[in-house]
């Protein structure tokens, strides 16, 4: 489906609820597969979620995740401890090609017996569960913090626990943090002292425990932009949000401060209010830790007109698609002037936008949501518009009855 996208008035009192944060449903529903005590409130209705759930719950050998990558990870460390089961984990043509081979071994080196079916150190892999006897494993930090996090939920189900030592620069390490917070609530013992991390054993079950999922900061981005770009005066309500979020994007609110957008927390609800005009003539940031994030950015300096310096993004390479190179691709079209390296991406002040431009999304779910808020400026058609169901299936419904007119083309 592709979609046209044209500006219209925005209603000042719309309040939206967003779906519950893809990352922390991920993480519980891992939690739950071990201690299905855990019963899950206000889950992410995401595809991505769909699938690992249903994944969980199936008793196929052969299991098709397609674009998941979080559950491509959750599910080989998961199934690794599955006695007596085999799996296979396939998924789409990209799926294929995006490594796992850190996951792999560090899981292997624990006991795990995983054998790749096609090419060496990428899905699909056969997973033959069994009893982990290894305790302590290293693996490098800086390529993906899901590998480690993959460890870390099966860690209680071990005998002894498991001991995990970080090597190199920690990416992502927001997300660890979620998960260690996550494990923490429902009663394992961690800990996390310079390079290592430290997951005390809880073979048994644990007291019914019904659990509240925020909703999700990666998708609040795509209207922390729209607010960005609007005039002063417009305002959104959106909800549920925490002020002492676990999710590492609550960093929107300083980012879009800069951009004139300021956040107020009420009664679990944000809302985003354009209060001042631009401040900022250039906005410099590290994202290693927020990389989710960066394409949003990126695309409202380029509507805003200003420039635009992001580091700390390696791990765009080997997402849904190379999304450092799908960005400059795009943003071109669009008449930016942007220039990527292995990890990161700069792109100079520009002051005119080309109109009906066609967005390609590279089945992207980010690269759809990220260039929406364009259309406050000109009118933009979308490929493969509902790919946003991935992580966010109500987003075309959510613009359509607020800022966006939306047709079908």
């Amino acid at each position: 489906m592709n979609v046209l996208l044209q500006s219209r008035v925005l209603y000042q009192t719309t309040e939206i609820k967003i779906t519950g944060s893809k990352s922390e449903t991920n993480r519980w529903l891992l939690l739950q597969g071990i201690y299905p005590n855990i019963v899950i409130e206000n889950p992410s209705n995401a595809d991505d979620s769909k699938l690992l759930r249903f994944a969980l719950s199936t008793t196929n050998e052969v299991i098709n995740i397609q674009h998941a990558g979080t559950a491509m990870r959750f599910l080989t460390a998961h199934f690794a401890i599955q006695e007596g089961r085999t799996v296979i984990l396939s998924g789409s043509p990209r799926m294929k090609e995006r490594p796992i081979k850190i996951l792999v071994d560090a899981l292997r080196h624990l006991g795990a017996k995983i054998e790749y079916l096609e090419n060496e150190g990428y899905p699909p892999i056969k997973i033959f569960g069994q009893r982990l006897n290894n305790d302590k494993v290293a693996l490098p930090a800086s390529v993906s913090s899901q590998y480690i996090s993959a460890l870390l939920l099966i860690a209680p189900k071990l005998e002894n626990g498991l001991e995990l030592s970080l090597i190199g620069e920690i990416t992502s390490i927001s997300y660890l943090k979620m998960t260690l917070a996550l494990l923490n609530e429902i009663g394992i013992e961690t800990s996390f002292q310079a390079n290592k991390i430290v997951i005390k054993p809880k073979l048994k079950t644990i007291n019914p425990q019904s659990i509240f999922v925020e909703s999700d900061w990666s998708s609040a981005s795509y209207y922390y932009s729209i607010i960005a770009l609007s005039p002063v005066g417009t305002k959104i309500t959106l909800a549920t949000f925490k002020q002492n979020s676990l999710q590492g994007d609550k960093v929107l609110k300083e980012i879009y401060e800069r951009m004139g957008v300021v956040t107020h927390f009420s009664n679990n609800k944000i809302q985003l209010e354009k209060k001042v005009d631009l401040v900022a003539e250039s906005i410099t940031l590290d994202l290693i830790n927020t990389p989710d994030i960066a394409q949003t950015i990126a695309v409202t300096c380029f509507g805003l007109g200003i420039e635009c310096h992001l580091s700390g993004l390696h791990t765009l390479k080997i997402k849904e698609t190379d999304r450092l190179t799908a960005l400059k691709t795009e943003l071109t079209k669009l008449g930016a002037l942007v220039s990527i390296t292995e990890n990161s991406l700069a792109l100079a002040k520009t002051s005119k936008i080309n109109s009906n431009c066609v967005i390609t999304t590279y089945n992207d779910h980010r690269m759809a949501m990220a260039f929406a808020p364009l259309a406050l400026k000109t009118d933009l058609i979308i490929e493969n518009a509902d790919v946003v169901s991935k992580s966010y299936p109500d987003f075309w419904t959510d613009l359509n009855r607020w800022c966006l007119k939306i047709s079908e083309v």
